[in-house]
């Protein structure tokens, strides 16, 4: 267990910051499945509106530091992917 103030007051952070990233990560998680859905049930207009939202999202993400830039950018090649294959 955390002996000094300072080794306290970084456990706090920790969980504050876990906290925060777990909303992103689960809010990402969110908006794919929402894309993905639209894409089974294969609405175009849903689809796209969905990935939309979807893009800025995952690249916030990755701004935050809560997954990876590279990972943020191959689920939203692959979404655009499927997205404009649905159009076609």
């Amino acid at each position: 267990m955390a002996n000094t103030s300072s080794a306290k007051k970084a456990t706090r952070k920790i969980v504050r910051r876990a906290a925060i990233n777990k909303n992103r990560r689960s809010r990402v998680r969110t908006y794919i499945r929402q894309v993905e859905e639209a894409l089974d049930s294969g609405d175009k207009a849903a689809a796209q509106a969905a990935f939309k939202i979807a893009e800025p999202e995952l690249m916030r993400a990755a701004t935050k530091g809560v997954i990876h830039k590279n990972t943020a950018s191959r689920k939203v090649s692959r979404l655009a992917q499927r997205v404009k294959v649905l159009s076609a």
